[in-house]
């Protein structure tokens, strides 16, 4: 993640407004400001048959604060939420940088229905950065380092929840992995193995507290996912 500053471009401006408008309407599916049904949830399955099955009220909860992200992205002057593209698979914090007033994330080209899952992402991030975060995510107002990092990472959680389980997003494998790692009870294995230097102090607190669970994770993430977990392989 990087912390610069940069100018304030009204192309980009429209660009970002633009592209944020097809992805609310897009997610919205036709529906309008008056009471609606969410579509009836998928079970999620990943290639070892490891299963997720989503409750239709907590993807209620998750439809009106995603809806709100994207409304602000869409329509919010004060700040700018862009992406730029790679030909690799990358893990949201790998491809997030700030500038100022603007969030730019990664984009694998390949999974273009990612995107505003990133773009709530870099929002999030950027809300913190604009002392703003209490209108998105109050109860991690004051946090810092790993406790931010978490709670932001909870949200993309539940955020890409609901858009594989209720709208059919595409999988896309980091994604998933964060996803699966999350209902799964292994969020802090997850990051802390993946990011073990960014996050050293909390990393070494949480195997003291924890003998054996990094080990459980291992195993856990190679039964699902049949590959070592982040932070000991690479992505293809």
């Amino acid at each position: 993640m990087s912390l610069e500053s940069s100018s304030n471009s009204p192309s980009y401006r429209r660009r970002r407004v633009s592209k944020a408008v097809l992805i609310a309407g897009a997610l919205a599916v036709g529906a309008c400001a008056t009471a609606y049904s969410l579509p009836a949830p998928r079970t999620l399955v990943v290639r070892s048959g490891a299963r997720i099955y989503a409750e239709e009220g907590r993807l209620d909860e998750i439809d009106v604060w995603v809806r709100e992200h994207l409304d602000n992205i869409a329509l919010d002057p004060s700040f700018l939420v862009r992406y730029e593209t790679t030909g690799e698979q990358t893990y949201p914090w790998e491809g997030l940088s700030i500038r100022g007033d603007t969030a730019e994330v990664l984009l694998y080209q390949a999974a273009p229905e990612a995107l505003n899952f990133l773009y709530i992402y870099g929002h999030f991030h950027l809300m913190d950065k604009m002392n703003r975060l209490d209108e998105f995510l109050p109860e991690a107002v004051g946090a810092e380092g790993y406790g931010l990092e978490r709670a932001i990472l909870a949200r993309l959680s539940d955020a890409w929840l609901y858009g594989r389980a209720v709208f059919d997003t595409p999988p896309y494998g980091p994604l998933d992995e964060l996803l699966f790692a999350n209902e799964g009870g292994y969020l802090d294995a997850f990051i802390l193995t993946a990011r073990p230097e960014e996050f050293e102090q909390e990393r070494a607190t949480w195997l003291g507290e924890n003998p054996g669970r990094e080990a459980a994770y291992t195993r856990w993430f190679l039964e699902t996912f049949e590959t070592e977990p982040p932070g000991r392989r690479r992505l293809d």
